[in-house]
This record gives C-alpha cells, structure tokens and sequence, in this order.
C-alpha cells in the first residue's frame, strides 16, 4: 500500500492544530502535530513530512527562526507559514528564510487545502514517491484527487464544479455513513450553513442527474428523512 502524504502541523494554538488535523484528515493526508519547535525536532527524528504547515508566533523558536533552520540544513519539504500578523514585512520575512507560501489567520480551510495541493505538485515527496493520492470510488465512478475530477466507469470525464466534486469525495470517504446538510458542509467546504442555506440540497439534485441511473429514485446518493444524506455502496454500484 503506497504511504500516504505526511503532513506536520506547527502551532502553539490547540484549537487551530486540531481543526487543521480534522480537515486535512479527511482530505485524505496523514497529519502529525506539534506545539513548538522543540516537539517539531522530535517527530522530525522519527520521519521527514512533506509538508510542514507552520505558525510564526509561538513560544521560544519563533516560525522565522524554524524555517531558517530547516532550509540551512538542507530540508527539502514544502513550508506554508501560518499568522495573524498578514503585513508585507512578515510575508517577505517568512519567504526570504525559505517558506514556499504564507497563509494569514484566519483563513478558510478550503484556501488552506489548495495551498497545500499547489505546494505538494511542486515539491517533491519525501522518499521519492509520487505526490499523487490514489484514485477513490463512487459507486461506477472514480474521483481523482489530485485533479478534482469525476470520472466515469471507461474513465470519460464528468463536469461537475469544484464544490460539487468536493461533496462526492466526502460521501466517497464517508461510506454508510449518515451525514446531515450541516455535517456535509462543514466536511466538504470547511463551514456551517446558515438556517437558510439549501446549497447542498441543490447540489446534490445537481449531481445526482449527472450520477444515478434514475435521479428521481436515487440508488448512490440516498435521502434519509429528517436526517440527512447516506452514501451506500452495494454491489449493484460498487466496482
């Protein structure tokens, strides 16, 4: 089974490591958390991650000072630094010690996650291996991660837009598993809706007339009354 994407998630904030770990979790990535540089130093001695997403402001060694230091010891992983402090000094601070991108607070997962995709078809994995995650099934269908695409069972593309391909990887990853509108959201996009909010509802009417056999009477994605939406594999749309 090839390893999946390594990623360390630098921060002296709790609450912010784990929202990170939850979301990237769920993208599919290995994630490893640390408190400062010092914690940093010790998962290092262990394993190399891909990607290190790292706070500027935290106790002792500073993110600077962190960056600096893994770039002089010829550490090769990709580095987004994550702060508050969004003014262009830092940002060129945080790029001349060797950040391949900077990330102000707060910022939107689902800007987060592209960020971490761009850097990761840069830079190359560690090991070697090809940064590219594999292929997930839907039912007849394949969505490919790397690209955000959907693919049919001869491998025809489907158009579906980003957000509706991120409701299908959700679903993909979630099998059986009854998820609310609110649960779908808040996994697929990184937020909550608001009371009034049927962009889900809509977006699943969307994709099942591109999806099932009979969108009237779906078989792939189904309704569960008063509580959400399942996706359950059965060997009728399972490959």
């Amino acid at each position: 089974m090839e390893p999946r994407i390594h990623i360390f998630v630098v921060d002296d904030e709790p609450g912010v490591r784990a929202m990170i770990e939850d979301y990237l979790t769920l993208q599919g990535y290995a994630v490893s958390m640390a408190e400062n540089g010092e914690a940093l130093d010790r998962l290092m001695a262990g394993k190399r991650p891909d990607l290190i997403l790292l706070d500027v402001n935290m106790p002792g060694e500073d993110g600077f000072s962190i960056v600096k230091r893994l770039r002089g010891a010829a550490e090769r992983m990709g580095v987004i630094m994550l702060t508050a402090n969004a003014d262009e000094t830092s940002r060129i601070a945080g790029l001349s010690n060797g950040a391949d991108d900077y990330l102000a607070k707060p910022f939107e997962l689902r800007e987060l996650l592209a960020r971490v995709r761009a850097i990761l078809r840069r830079v190359p994995p560690q090991g070697g291996l090809p940064a590219v995650r594999p292929t997930l099934s839907l039912g007849p269908f394949r969505l490919d991660p790397e690209a955000r695409r959907l693919l049919d069972a001869e491998g025809v593309e489907i158009e579906i837009s980003i957000k509706e391909y991120e409701l299908l990887e959700t679903f993909a990853r979630h099998p059986r598993q009854i998820l609310s509108r609110d649960r779908l959201c808040e996994l697929s996009h990184g937020r909550r809706l608001g009371d009034a909010d049927r962009s889900v509802d809509i977006r699943i009417a969307r994709l099942r007339k591109k999806i099932e056999p009979d969108p009237a009477s779906p078989t792939v994605l189904r309704t569960v009354r008063g509580e959400g939406y399942l996706y359950e594999p059965t060997t009728e749309n399972a490959r």
